[in-house]
């Protein structure tokens, strides 16, 4: 019996309950839920329910929880129901009806965990978003790990997510790039402004053999090129590593598209009509005061240039006509400041800033080497890079370490612990238990063991304590994936994938699976291999929500 049946099951009961004592049945929740309690020895689940309608139909919360109780022992699969405290139900399940969750998540497969939780919600998910002026440095691989997990665990509770890449191709720092790749390209010092580094050299040769005669040209002319084909050749190696890392987004946009579509002067005249918009000393201002802000915000300077804010105004305007409901934007640590601004700009174009935006700030990441964090500097050309990070450590150990952990804390990865093959590793603990699971399969068929039939599983043979825990972490799994979707916290995945990894190492050391020698096969042997096969399929599916393979062999 899964969390959720039991929770109809708990639901069942309080109909019935309410027919009985002629209560009214408008009190009773269109659906309610149950929790494993913080102490097994409890029971197996939690429910509230009783505390929850005491007061809407007048009868006292533990005698309600009594006739409950009454109902619930009734029902088939529930073992015992026992009254705690003020009113809370503990529930203990039978072994077969705890046991059948085995079958119902090798059945379900990849399907076990998702949900329609979020069904309905249009989702665009921003994140990484790189300037193309260097490669992608440690901390925009934090996002692209973060992103895509978070990606993929709204789009498993059922909401419709479009993932973008906000490419700034427009401003300032591209001119600073284009005077460094030529100053690259004639054996001169970048500019005090420019940017530095072996992949400057890289670049700027690149585009001198796809132009040989660009330094022939007049300096203009020539900058104008290495911008053109700088960008471009920044942006395909950009997009080759978070390719490589396994990140694709389903849109690349391009910032200079806002400016030749007008898209700019769009947002402006729709933040005018909605009567924010004034002029002071020759510039053209949004009153972001009027909802919070610390200062109100230049749109375009008195010289006629538009500013930076101006385009994520535009940007988020043209994310709301594409029919995206909620927009989700990740940024740095250092983009804090932004999160007073972009919310008052929602508000400026009349939607609600709590409902229609939402912006995620993560923390810094150090790259640990012998105990001490490399030093970051795009400008020096000292970056530590995703191609560092992976050399280091591996595509699977980067994006796990990268979204263990809360995105509002800074996390320092060693590479030496990241390497190592030992349970220390959380990563290597985890995909042990899927090449285990994997291995164990694989001797079960040598061996002539099968699972059989599923109308032949006798789930009431799985009695044993550490099969029992194994199965409540198992039942687990649905809630975790709907709570890390809700709370945007990816890491929520990973330390239950380490939780149920220890769950499995203690039923593997307790409970044997494969007959020995010529041991016949006997039913437990059979029902085993179906929980440990369970096992497998949530550890598969956990890791995959993560980005991260699920090894047959280690």
């Amino acid at each position: 019996m899964t969390p959720a049946e039991l929770a109809e099951v708990v639901l069942a009961a309080a109909h019935a309950v309410f027919d009985e004592r002629g209560l009214d049945r408008a009190a009773l929740p269109a659906q309610t839920t149950v929790e494993r309690p913080r102490n097994p020895d409890h029971g197996d689940y939690a429910s509230t329910l009783a505390l929850q309608l005491s007061k809407k139909v007048g009868v006292p919360p533990r005698e309600l929880a009594s006739a409950l109780a009454d109902q619930l022992g009734r029902a088939p699969g529930v073992k015992s129901v026992e009254i705690a405290g003020p009113g809370f139900l503990n529930i203990r399940l039978d072994a077969g009806a705890a046991g059948q969750l085995a079958k119902v998540i090798v059945e379900a497969g990849p399907a076990y965990g998702r949900s329609d939780t979020l069904a309905g919600q249009r989702i665009n998910l921003e994140f990484v978003s790189a300037n193309p002026t260097g490669p992608v440095h440690i901390g925009g691989v934090r996002w692209a790990a973060v992103g895509d997990a978070l990606s993929r665990l709204l789009r498993a509770t059922g909401a419709d997510v479009g993932t973008e890449y906000y490419f700034n191709d427009a401003g300032s720092q591209i001119d600073r790039f284009a005077r460094s790749l030529l100053a690259a390209a004639k054996g001169e010092p970048a500019p005090e402004d420019g940017y530095g580094g072996a992949y400057i050299a890289e670049i700027a040769a690149e585009v001198v053999k796809r132009r040989p005669d660009v330094l022939d040209l007049p300096e203009d002319a020539a900058q104008e090129v290495f911008r053109v084909e700088g960008v471009q050749l920044m942006f395909s190696e950009i997009k080759s590593s978070l390719r490589d890392f396994g990140v694709e987004f389903d849109t690349y946009f391009n910032e200079k598209d806002l400016h030749d579509r007008g898209e700019l002067e769009k947002a402006l005249l729709r933040l005018r009509e909605q009567g924010h918009v004034f002029e002071s000393e020759g510039a053209t201002w949004l009153r972001t005061t009027d909802f919070g802000d610390d200062k109100d915000r230049v749109l375009r300077k008195s010289n006629g240039e538009w500013t930076y804010f101006a385009a994520d105004c535009a940007y988020y305007l043209d994310k709301r006509e594409r029919g995206f409901e909620r927009v989700v934007i990740m940024l740095g640590a250092d983009h804090h400041g932004y999160i007073g601004r972009m919310k008052a700009m929602a508000a400026c174009f009349g939607d609600d800033p709590a409902r229609n935006l939402e912006i995620l700030i993560g923390q810094l990441v150090n790259l640990l080497r012998d105990g001490a964090p490399v030093r970051m500097s795009k400008r020096a050309g000292t970056v530590v890079t995703l191609e560092d990070l992976v050399d280091a450590i591996g595509v699977d150990a980067s994006r796990y370490a990268l979204a263990r952990y809360s995105s509002d804390s800074p996390i320092d990865i060693d590479v030496e612990l990241w390497t190592r093959a030992t349970r220390d590793n959380p990563v290597y603990y985890v995909q042990y238990v899927a090449a285990r699971t994997a291995s164990v399969g694989r001797n079960a068929a040598e061996a002539g063991l099968t699972r059989g039939d599923a109308a032949d599983f006798r789930a009431e043979l799985l009695v044993h304590e550490k099969e029992n825990d194994l199965l409540k972490a198992l039942a687990e799994f649905p809630a975790v994936v709907a709570s890390a979707a809700e709370l945007r916290g990816p890491h929520l995945v990973a330390r239950y994938l380490e939780r149920l990894a220890g769950a499995y190492h203690r039923f593997y050391d307790n409970c044997r699976i494969l007959p020995r020698g010529d041991e016949e096969v006997t039913d437990l042997h059979r029902a085993r291999l179906w929980l440990n096969d369970a096992t497998r399929t949530v550890i598969a599916n956990g890791l995959h929500l993560l980005g991260v393979s699920a090894p047959e062999r280690m």
